[in-house]
């Protein structure tokens, strides 16, 4: 894992973190749905029936926080050849559009005292197409990404992610880390290393194809999470105004 931007200098400014997919675009972009059947796809070639693949993937994503870490602990393959035949294969460019608001509310963040990173479980070449589509490339401080290219990296719930992020970015008080994912699974795992202004980004009426099966977005979560408990949910970006109004220009 590692920043498509320098790391941090020394900083005391807060972080705020982004997640990318399905937070800085709508799920109704079918992004998740397509990827899904291509992840499927991929599952079938390794010689698994439907029903099998479907089983597979569910409880990779469930376990892993991305299938890809199933993959690739249980299973000889080529993480990039994943990518390529996934996320690379996306029609992005005709699948999102650049929103003005979006660009405004980040442009918005008073760069005085927070800075802004995103925080993706994709490899770096989609996490960077989507931000360049979305127009916010040059409004994010330094991204973090899935290293496919590192034996055993670490992804979004696992500790090891949050930390790193936290040293790439040069922070030390989690207490000073914002974050929004639309994961709540993700959000229990940045919780835990004790990022307190956790928002869980939850649309409503959408869903979503996620381990071979469809289930709402968000809601997927380890065996034995507590139950809801004072994590601020927002159905809209725009949200973050009234949630979090100490980051933005008065």
């Amino acid at each position: 894992m590692s920043a498509s931007h320098q790391s941090g200098s020394a900083d005391d400014r807060a972080v705020v973190w982004f997640d990318i997919d399905n937070t800085l675009y709508s799920a109704s972009s079918r992004i998740s749905h397509v990827m899904g059947h291509k992840i499927h796809a991929y599952f079938l070639k390794l010689g698994l029936t439907h029903d099998e693949a479907s089983e597979l993937h569910l409880r990779y994503y469930t376990q892993y926080g991305l299938a890809l870490r199933g993959l690739t602990r249980h299973h000889d393959i080529d993480p990039l050849d994943f990518d390529r035949q996934c996320d690379g294969s996306l029609p992005l460019e005709d699948m999102i559009q650049f929103d003005p608001s979006l660009r405004k509310l980040f442009e918005d963040i008073d760069r005085s005292k927070v800075r802004v990173w995103a925080l993706t479980n994709a490899y770096r070449p989609h996490a960077e197409r989507v931000l360049r589509i979305l127009q916010l490339d040059d409004l994010i401080d330094g991204l973090v990404y899935c290293d496919y290219r590192v034996e055993n990296f670490s992804c979004k719930p696992e500790p090891e992610f949050y930390q790193l992020a936290m040293k790439q970015a040069n922070i030390s008080d989690p207490s000073k880390c914002y974050f929004i994912d639309d994961n709540r699974g993700n959000i229990d795992g940045a919780r835990a290393q004790g990022w307190a202004k956790c928002v869980h980004f939850c649309e409503k009426g959408l869903e979503a194809v996620e381990g071979g099966r469809t289930m709402q977005i968000g809601k997927e979560r380890a065996p034995g999470a507590k139950s809801d408990d004072d994590v601020e949910i927002v159905t809209s970006i725009e949200e973050l105004r009234v949630v979090w109004p100490e980051i933005f220009k008065i």
